[in-house]
């Protein structure tokens, strides 16, 4: 075993505390970095890898000076990385031997604080989760902003996926040992880090309960269940050991029934483009990038939570329309209201930076700004004639004394850094006043003695200047220095043109102003802290401040976008049923020109009908149509209005989606297999609350299976599910079960040909379509003549021989009367025969095929 240098060993010693971070170790100005470390850093960063004398060995070696490492920090921790932050806590000038160092941070992905590492309009969650008898508890919490939250839910591993989705959490924390679902799991359906902490640690329910009390007090009842005690406290020791720091700001803990929201599983989220395109990831082009007109950084937040949440209750939801409604009737409160919310700054993430310590005058200073714009914002309110407004305004406390306080105190405009002085107004401390007369008088008494000893010497360039190093001096060319009086000055310091010299006054003039400067800065900075302190004992407060300018904002967004895109008020019922007139998708309207959209009516559930059976060709509006039905319902129960001429939503538990293809390359699923898995989740966990989106379901495997799996499916949602159903399809075949099932109801997609073309025209109308267009569609793509010639051809025979076929399967059934008695050897025969896929089959492997069929009947039956 290689000895180390004793540095090295307490390198090594810290680096044992923290396994899985990078460990950036404070010497002098640069954190560095060794051995595997140093390695892979050099690489994810792309800086120089070096070494350095460890012992008995050289050892790899890299490091980033210490007035930029936010930058690489920030680099690694996108890149789903740990940074463990080790300081020098001690004064190398009084130490013996190696500086003592300790890790005063570990920064995770969802444990970022830093302004520069958020994004401004979006949550940054760490969750936590455990699994005790077939229940699990989640815990969920945003330290940039104090949020936390808990519940509780039965089911399995999908249960707990999908609660996670809704958290979009950049981190998840995890007991090791109860790794179901497992870590690869959560990685590649959330996209998230997992982190698992040790089985035993935080485990006894006295010390979870102690420390949650400690830091959520009066909240008891929130973690009455063992299960929600478990993981709350499990997520808030993660946070406490990663950031050795109070957390004051993490004071609000709210308990949420899970069954109170809509549920999203990850593939509808992503399927709807809920927060980001299917095209880029980006925010632009999907619902929440048409929604979000909020003036503030934690309205867009909120905004995103309502979209991730929709409401199940009936009387909440009404409550946001209501809202809506008043200030869409009055469009000069509308404005009124987003000119005093683009007034204020972000209040959660200033409070949360108040509390951690990290705050400046700045933030204070947008602090003040925030909390001056809001009684003019309550006054509106409190005049808007909406209940809802009303109680709203009436509930806010404006928190007028934590303005006062800032603006009696926190200069006008501060600078950055906070131990640097000139934070603080004067007047607001008589110690730090006089401190400044000292250094004002001073620096005047120095400005007034250049020109006394230009008159005293006439010496016309004499001057007197000031470096940190030297201090205040007399600078005299050397040219001129034989025109000094003998004795008049003390020699400081020799320069090639010029010599520099000081008087006793001036030593104590120097030493009064460096004094006073020292004591101001040093006292400015506590007075600085203990006003941020006295401010941080109003973030409960600041925070319930927020959530209400939060929630106007999210409302006044709806607002906006409803009388931008004609939206209307949809009435929302406490039965199953989706009534639509004239209903648009949300985003492909805005996408496209003024009125180019095709509206299409949407009747569903009731004696509408349960399964929406749509045919047509593809690129004729299908996907559209059944995403846009999706939109408007999820738009109802959040509470905005909706791109419809009328709309009556009953409200609906659960959305699920299978459209479009996409394979698991990661997990190792085909296409079909993706395609079957997303199907069985709906007809296992949908209701008759439920709303359930089908696309081409059976069209990854050969024409046979498919469509025996499509009407399959078809028939178990009828009988057994009852839920609300679109069900888009090819196999024009099906469309009969209209005439079998009561509450199967056929549209489709309109098209017309014209001089051998097709023309879309994306309505929706009712019946089956009589064929799909394929043919069509590809040439449109710019298919090559030949092929589309020949495809015409291929179809026709195929066409031709499935009639065929299909006489002659029917010819064989009937030869089985129902009365007659049928031996086993025959029904298996005749099901093999069922099963056989002629058309994918040569001719060869038929005859084959046949003649082994008879060889059984004769040897079973023969002659």
């Amino acid at each position: 075993m290689a000895k180390h240098t004793p540095m090295i060993r307490q390198y090594l010693s810290i680096k044992a505390e923290v396994p899985d971070a990078f460990l950036f170790f404070r010497l002098g100005d640069f954190y560095e970095m060794f051995f595997e470390d140093a390695e892979k850093a050099a690489k994810e960063l792309e800086i120089t890898l070096t070494s350095r004398d460890g012992g008995d060995e050289r050892i790899p070696m890299c490091g980033v000076p210490f007035h930029s490492a936010g930058v690489y920090i920030a680099r690694l921790i996108e890149k789903g990385y740990k940074v463990a932050i080790c300081e020098q806590v001690e004064d190398p000038a009084t130490a013996k031997g190696v500086v003592k160092r300790e890790v005063v941070r570990v920064v995770t992905p969802g444990t970022v604080m830093e302004e520069k590492m958020l994004l401004e309009r979006e949550n940054n969650f760490l969750a936590a989760f455990i699994r005790r008898d077939q229940r699990w508890a989640l815990a969920s919490g945003d330290l940039s902003t104090g949020e936390f939250y808990v519940t509780e839910l039965r089911g399995g591993e999908d249960a707990i996926i999908d609660e996670l989705a809704a958290f979009q959490p950049k981190e998840v924390v995890m007991r090791a040992g109860e790794e179901f679902p497992s870590p690869r799991e959560l990685r590649r359906r959330l996209g998230t880090l997992v982190t698992t902490v040790p089985a035993g640690e935080m485990t006894e329910p006295e010390s979870l309960g102690r420390v949650l009390s400690e830091q959520f007090p009066g909240h008891e009842d929130v973690w009455s269940s063992p299960y929600i005690l478990e993981a709350a406290g499990l997520l808030l020791s993660y946070l406490r050991q990663t950031q050795k720091r109070s957390l004051t700001h993490l004071n609000r803990i709210e308990r949420y029934d899970a069954q109170h929201f809509m549920v999203l599983d990850p593939a509808a989220r992503q399927t709807l483009e809920l927060t980001a395109s299917l095209k880029d990831g980006k925010r632009k082009g999907s619902l929440l990038g048409l929604l979000d007109r909020t003036a503030t950084a934690m309205g867009s937040r909120l905004l995103k939570k309502w979209l991730d949440k929709p409401l199940l209750d009936v009387d909440a939801i009404r409550e946001r329309q209501s809202a809506v409604t008043a200030l869409l009737q009055n469009p000069i409160l509308l404005e009124e209201v987003r000119d005093r919310l683009k007034e204020v700054y972000d209040l959660e993430r200033l409070s949360a930076r108040i509390a951690y310590g990290s705050a400046n005058g700045r933030d204070l200073q947008a602090l003040r700004r925030s909390l001056e714009a809001l009684p003019s914002l309550q006054q509106l309110l409190l005049e808007a004639g909406d209940d809802s407004l009303v109680r709203l305004a009436q509930e806010m406390d404006l928190c007028q004394d934590v303005r006062e306080l800032v603006e009696r105190s926190v200069a006008e405009e501060p600078p950055v850094s906070v131990k640097e002085g000139n934070l603080l107004k004067e007047g607001f401390n008589d110690e730090l006043d006089a401190l400044r007369t000292v250094q004002r008088e001073g620096r005047e008494w120095i400005a007034r003695l250049q020109q006394r000893e230009r008159e005293a010497t006439g010496i016309k360039s004499l001057k007197v200047g000031f470096n940190k190093v030297f201090g205040y001096y007399i600078e005299v060319t050397k040219a001129n220095l034989r025109h000094l009086p003998e004795g008049r000055y003390q020699r400081k310091q020799t320069l090639a043109n010029a010599e520099r010299f000081v008087t006793a006054a001036l030593k104590e003039k120097e030493r009064a102003i460096l004094e006073a400067e020292e004591r101001s800065v040093e006292l400015e900075y506590q007075l600085f802290s203990q006003v941020r302190e006295s401010i941080a004992g109003a973030i409960p407060r600041m925070q319930r401040l927020a959530d209400q300018v939060a929630r106007l904002d999210v409302l006044h967004g709806f607002a906006v976008v409803s009388e931008r895109y004609r939206y209307v008020r949809p009435d929302i019922l406490g039965t199953p049923g989706i009534s639509v007139k004239n209903g648009r998708h949300p985003v492909v309207e805005a996408a496209l020109e003024e009125g180019m959209f095709v509206a299409n009516d949407t009747a569903i559930g009731g004696e509408a009908g349960q399964i929406l059976l749509i045919t047509g060709p593809n690129m004729a509006g299908k996907s559209t149509y059944m995403r846009q039905v999706a939109l408007i319902t999820l738009l109802a129960q959040i509470g905005c209005f909706v791109p419809a001429d009328q709309a009556e939503v009953g409200v609906v538990d659960r959305i699920f989606t299978r459209i479009g293809a996409a394979d698991d390359l990661v997990g190792g699923r085909s296409t079909f297999m993706v395609e079957m898995d997303e199907t069985r989740l709906a007809l296992a966990q949908a209701t008759p609350r439920s709303l359930i989106l089908l696309d081409e379901v059976g069209r990854g495997t050969s024409t046979y299976d498919g469509m025996a799996l499509a009407q399959a499916i078809v028939e178990y949602l009828h009988e057994r599910v009852g839920a609300q159903t679109l069900f888009s399809t090819h196999y024009h075949e099906l469309t009969r079960l209209a005439e079998d099932y009561p509450r199967v109801v056929n549209l489709h997609a309109r098209c017309v040909e014209k001089d051998g073309e097709v023309v879309f025209l994306h309505r929706m109308e009712a019946g089956g379509a009589d064929k799909s267009y394929g043919i069509h569609v590809a040439q449109l793509a710019g298919m090559p003549p030949q092929v589309i010639a020949r495809a015409q051809v291929v179809l026709e025979s195929l066409e031709a021989r499935s009639q065929t076929a299909a006489a002659e399967q029917l010819d064989l059934f009937q030869y089985a009367e129902p009365q007659a008695k049928v031996r086993p050897e025959e029904e298996e025969v005749l099901h093999r025969l069922q099963e056989w896929d002629l058309l994918s089959r040569t001719p060869l492997e038929s005859v084959q095929f046949l003649h082994e069929l008879q060889r059984k009947l004769k040897g079973t039956g023969g002659e």
